[in-house]
């Protein structure tokens, strides 16, 4: 696995009884950058979210590329594309960049998070182009202290909104406030309470949800 992975960010999802939660630690590189740029969580189509960990130019050509697939989908079917095809196309598009000499792997994980008609749905790709359903996970650095964490929750009996307040508190937790960068915490959801839409965590309630 490419070595930015392991030196960048935190992302994590958590697949809840009504939705899924994605959580990110963005971290700031510069005391001038203008807050809220350079997010790595993004939407793909209505119901898609992505979070990343590794280089954020490679986020955005795998985000441009699930926009695309969910695009072509719709286009075609005149449907939203369901959660477990999204996450097999992208996979064979990022496992294709290890196959020739022209191009290289992808320094990326990608979590995706999706509602369809099956319900809530999550996924990780890899930088091989192997992907995996889940029902919470973790990527980049400091993925080991998250899993744990996640383990300790009864996923099947959370809500959305204590989802988010446990993947904030996750967040945080390996974070060394003196060795450690300053971050910007990102929350995004995709559940019921947010209409089966993709969308960034209200304001009033990712506030009250933090340690």
């Amino acid at each position: 696995m490419p070595t930015p992975l392991y030196q960048n960010s935190t992302a994590i999802g958590i697949r809840c009884k009504d939705g899924v939660v994605l959580a990110v630690e963005k971290l700031v590189a510069s005391k001038l950058l203008v807050p809220g740029s350079n997010r790595r969580i993004a939407t793909a189509d209505t119901h898609i979210g992505i979070a990343t960990a590794g280089l954020l130019a490679d986020t955005r050509h795998v985000v441009s590329r699930t926009r695309e697939e969910a695009q072509q989908y719709r286009d075609f079917y005149k449907a939203a594309v369901p959660g477990k095809m999204i996450a097999e196309r992208v996979a064979q598009y990022v496992q294709a960049h290890t196959l020739y000499s022209s191009v290289r792997p992808f320094g990326v994980s990608t979590i995706v998070a999706t509602m369809d008609k099956s319900g809530p749905g999550l996924f990780v790709i890899e930088p091989s182009g192997v992907h995996y359903a889940y029902f919470g996970c973790a990527v980049g650095k400091g993925r080991s202290v998250a899993k744990t964490e996640i383990e300790k929750l009864k996923l099947n009996q959370l809500s959305a909104r204590e989802a988010v307040k446990e993947a904030a508190r996750i967040i945080y937790a390996p974070h060394d406030e003196v060795k450690d960068k300053d971050f910007e915490l990102e929350l995004s959801w995709v559940c019921e309470e947010s209409g089966g839409k993709h969308q960034f965590v209200p304001k009033e309630i990712a506030e009250r949800r933090r340690p």
